[in-house]
């Protein structure tokens, strides 16, 4: 249980942050994902700061799916990308809403059936027969999400040294091995395969309500199904509701919302990502 000055699930704030360096040998075009979601302007203390090194424009547009973009080019030698934020949050985890019913496929709104179609990693056609073997004896609504997390939970087994950029949902089904994205891929997937819109989802989330992780990553991934006429966040890798997740982007997997994508080649040589309570003095 979360407890700060503000009493049992009071509000607190969240500092977050990144600083990313790239190698590369010429000019190259970069897009980034690594602005806070729209939907969390308005918890933001101040203003979300986000700069490149050397100092070069940074132009900040919306994609597709809503989400904030900034392009840039990286000068020959390479660039670090940094930014930072204070953000407002409730301290409370996870809604959970057991009585959430799944929408009928006719009647979902326009915009949410692309969340039921298949995309890069998420191959719904290779993993239908499997789903509804699974789990077409579940109720459908959150019960049956929640059987879909569990056994994504249960069958797949979390390791770095697991991670692929080019591993799918049926991949991971497969390998049974995989972090974070792979197993929001794989559930996200089951659950589109037995007629749930799902999104994958991708944001800071730091170490807060649990005991400290010894190897923290506060980027990950999750995802969200829509039931009941909204968007409801669920988490295959931990299975149970979490605080302070703090949204960056939404898609339709992974591709949808990389935290960079270079038009040209570039070497990662820098990493460092913050998420952490800011304790009052």
């Amino acid at each position: 249980m979360h407890v700060n000055n503000s009493g049992i699930f009071g509000q607190m704030e969240i500092r977050v942050g990144f600083e990313i360096s790239y190698a590369a040998e010429q000019p190259t075009p970069m897009v980034m994902m690594l602005s806070i979601h729209p939907s969390r302007f308005s918890d933001i203390v101040g203003t979300e700061r986000i700069v490149a090194e050397p100092n070069v424009p940074i132009g900040f547009y919306r994609d597709g799916f809503g989400n904030v973009c900034g392009r840039l080019v990286a000068p020959a030698g390479g660039v670090t990308l940094k930014g930072e934020a204070l953000v407002r949050d409730s301290a409370l985890p996870d809604v959970m809403n057991p009585a959430a019913h799944q929408v009928r496929v006719e009647q979902l709104p326009d915009d949410v059936l692309l969340y039921l179609m298949p995309s890069r990693y998420c191959e719904t056609d290779k993993l239908t027969d499997v789903a509804w073997s699974l789990f077409a004896s579940t109720p459908p609504g959150w019960q049956r999400v929640q059987a879909i997390v569990a056994f994504v939970h249960h069958h797949v087994t979390f390791g770095y040294q697991h991670a692929h950029h080019m591993k799918s949902a049926h991949d991971v089904y497969e390998q049974r091995t995989g972090v974070c994205r792979d197993f929001a891929h794989l559930a996200l997937t089951f659950c589109r395969c037995m007629g749930i819109p799902a999104r994958y989802c991708t944001g800071y989330m730091g170490d807060i309500g649990i005991p400290p992780d010894p190897a923290p990553m506060d980027f990950s991934g999750w995802f969200q199904v829509y039931l009941s006429g909204q968007w409801y966040t669920f988490d295959a890798r931990h299975n149970h509701p979490r605080i302070g997740r703090i949204l960056m982007g939404t898609g339709r997997d992974a591709a949808d919302v990389a935290l960079t994508t270079s038009f040209g080649r570039m070497t990662l040589t820098k990493f460092f990502v913050l998420s952490d309570e800011v304790v009052p003095a």
